[in-house]
């Protein structure tokens, strides 16, 4: 009995030995962080971060190689008790949600097939064989592989064999984006939406393609179908701030290559962009804008203009704070000053101005580059980046004799100071020197000041008129009268005061540098005719004096037109902290360019504040239309006559100036709305 007990006991200590030898051998650390991260995850290994498991991912959180709040199952109160484990701080993050890229499916309307393969069920092995059945390169196979795929049934096919995406469920955890083989269903975000631009791969119809802003024109439009007003105006908000005056002055670049100009007219596109306007402007609140987290980062806007607005819209929204230094007594630029209210009244541009600022952006008004503040200064008080957008405020000289008579104006100063609601006499004969959009402004506006005989002089032909052709039909319907292919050669005073002025006939000879076609002189051809006024609108530039841009020595770089120098990708200048913007980049050029360049230096401002010294070109941006956009044949689409934009007849707008164009009614824009033929590259609505 004592010998079984005492082998016992040695075997048990040869075991304990042999085990204690054995841990010191094969012992494993783990890490009381790993472990106590990957207690906290809810294990459901679901792959929603990416990695095979909680396991891994809570190695990858210990290690830095993932975030706190990469467990898209666990949720914003996990990241923090995670991030209280690994003793870091966890900032407020935007939720990401997946976005399908794709409209159409396989049918009609929808993208035609190339063939019909049954052995290939998965979108990857489809995109191996020869790009998938499609006709569209870059469209949704439709074969429901990141449906399959996602670990939360976020998605789901529909009836018209593309990903739909249920909100309520996805967290944003990339599984889709990560499986699509053609990058159809990406992540999105508010910051993303307003920071994003046209890329390559992109299903983008003309009209978006042709915007200079890249709005989605076929997503708010078809959202204003919808009776969606709110969400149409977000969408559009995301990339033009000013919806109620651009909706009311863009040229619309977009109409021209609508693919119903094929068909019949092109769509409503700007009235309907002012519809969605219109309606929150009549409403009983203003919509909600989302607001990134507070960056501590402040920007000076040089410029109150439409560029400047712009640019401290979205320098808000991605959560720097700007303060607008403006030289006139109230904001707007050229909007304001440059616009009669004929097109766009000031109530409109006010209430759309006092919607920015309220965001909560400092403004200071009466303030002039040069006199009260300096680029050095606005360093030295702290401010961490500057943007300018002065605009493009000087007037050309005609270079003829009697120039400096009375009577004798410039185009841009007369309408200056309309916008000052200063009381401006003119004659009853004037005569309009130029063809853009500036003296067109200046030939309504005579007309209604009580000009009788209104008459615009323009040395090339109608054809190559800068100036939107509706706006010239608008002034021929007033009255005002166009005498093309003639230039000024000398105005004639008596007593100092103007009396008459001579001109030439020309004709057309090679084209210029701008492409159009050169005026030559037909010598003998002098006509005078008696006036009482002549305005000059031949041109604008940037007023850039050398004492505004310079700082500590350093001087920002300018063209031989007298415009800032910047990286026409970034906006940013040769002063890695200053950016510019608008026409004093551009030159004179539209309002929705402006606002264009506004957003694109927000972009590159916000990536300079993120670490980029040089901020860098975006890369698979695109900037030209593709050629298969511009198809000519659009099958079975019914005619569709365009809805006529009411306005004011011609007699009652003698005299005032009252808002010309009343708008759509809610009836008239769903039906222009449903005119749309919601197109892709390849696709588009065709019944």
């Amino acid at each position: 009995m004592i010998g079984g007990l005492l082998i016992m006991g040695g075997i048990g200590l040869i075991v304990g030995v042999g085990l204690a030898m054995a841990s010191k051998i094969f012992y494993v650390y783990v890490d009381p962080k790993i472990e106590a991260v990957e207690d906290a995850l809810p294990g459901a290994n679901c792959g929603g971060c990416g990695l095979p498991g909680c396991s891994a991912n809570a190695v990858a959180v210990v290690e830095g190689k993932a975030s706190p709040s990469s467990c898209v199952a666990g949720g914003p109160e996990l990241a923090y008790e995670i991030a209280e484990i690994l003793g870091v701080k966890v900032e407020v993050k935007e939720p990401d949600i997946a976005k399908p890229g794709c409209t159409y499916g396989v049918g009609d309307p929808g993208c035609d097939l190339k063939y019909i393969y049954d052995g290939a069920h998965d979108c990857r092995a489809a995109a191996l064989l020869d790009g998938g059945s499609k006709e569209c390169p870059i469209g949704c196979l439709g074969l429901g592989t990141c449906v399959r795929a996602c670990p939360f049934d976020a998605l789901s096919m529909g009836p018209d064999n593309l990903p739909k995406v249920d909100f309520s469920k996805c967290t944003g955890c990339g599984t889709c984006e990560r499986i699509c083989p053609k990058h159809i269903i990406t992540l999105t975000s508010n910051t993303r939406r307003i920071i994003h631009f046209n890329v390559l791969d992109e299903c983008l119809a003309p009209c978006q393609q042709k915007c200079p802003a890249n709005l989605d024109i076929p997503l708010y439009i078809k959202l204003i179908s919808e009776g969606q007003y709110r969400e149409a105006l977000n969408v559009i908000k995301e990339r033009i701030p000013m919806p109620l005056s651009i909706g009311r002055v863009c040229p619309h670049f977009c109409e021209s290559v609508c693919r119903r100009n094929y068909v019949d007219e092109p769509v409503n596109i700007n009235h309907l962009k002012r519809f969605c306007a219109d309606v929150e402007l009549k409403g009983t609140e203003r919509y909600e804008t989302y607001l990134a987290p507070p960056s501590g980062k402040r920007v000076a806007i040089i410029g109150g203009g439409p560029a400047g607005l712009a640019a401290a819209y979205y320098l808000k929204r991605l959560g720097h704070d700007s303060t607008i230094f403006e030289a006139m007594p109230k904001l707007g630029g050229m909007l304001r000053y440059g616009i009669p209210e004929y097109r766009l009244p000031r109530k409109v541009l006010d209430w759309e101005i006092e919607g920015i600022t309220g965001l909560g952006i400092d403004v200071r008004l009466n303030q002039r580059m040069g006199k009260d503040f300096t680029l050095k200064s606005l360093k030295d008080e702290g401010f961490d980046a500057v943007f300018i957008g002065i605009g493009a405020w000087g007037s050309r000289s005609m270079r003829v004799e009697g120039e400096d008579l009375e009577g004798v104006l410039s185009g841009t100063e007369y309408l200056i100071q309309r916008g000052l609601e200063k009381d401006v006499k003119i004659g009853k004969r004037v005569v309009i020197i130029g063809g853009g959009n500036t003296a067109i402004d200046a030939a309504r506006t005579s007309w209604r000041l009580g000009a009788e005989e209104v008459t615009v002089l323009y040395r090339r032909s109608r054809q190559e008129m800068p100036a939107a052709d509706y706006e010239v039909e608008e002034a021929e319907m007033e009255g005002v009268k166009f005498h093309f292919l003639a230039a000024p050669t000398r105005l004639i005073g008596e007593n100092g005061r103007l009396k008459a002025i001579e001109f030439l006939r020309m004709e057309l000879g090679e084209p210029d540098e701008s492409g159009r076609r050169r005026p030559v002189p037909v010598e003998g051809t002098e006509t005078i005719i008696e006036v009482d006024n002549v305005i000059a609108a031949i041109g604008q530039f940037p007023d850039l004096k050398p004492e505004l841009i310079q700082c500590d020595g350093t001087e920002l770089e300018t063209t031989r037109w007298n415009t800032i120098d910047t990286d026409p990708e970034t906006l940013q200048t040769n002063i890695d902290w200053v950016f510019a913007g608008g026409d004093v980049v551009n030159g004179a050029a539209t309002v929705v360019e402006a606002l264009a360049g506004g957003r694109k230096a927000a972009h590159s401002i916000h990536r300079y504040f993120n670490g980029e010294t040089r901020v860098q070109p975006m890369e698979g941006i695109r900037k030209e239309i593709w050629d298969e956009a511009q198809e000519e044949e659009v099958k079975s689409v019914p005619k569709i006559p365009r809805i006529k934009m009411p306005d004011i007849h011609v007699p009652e707008r003698k005299g005032n100036f009252e808002e010309v164009e009343l708008g759509l009614s809610e009836e008239q824009a769903r039906e222009a709305a449903r005119r749309c033929l919601q197109c892709g590259i390849y696709c588009y609505k065709r019944n």
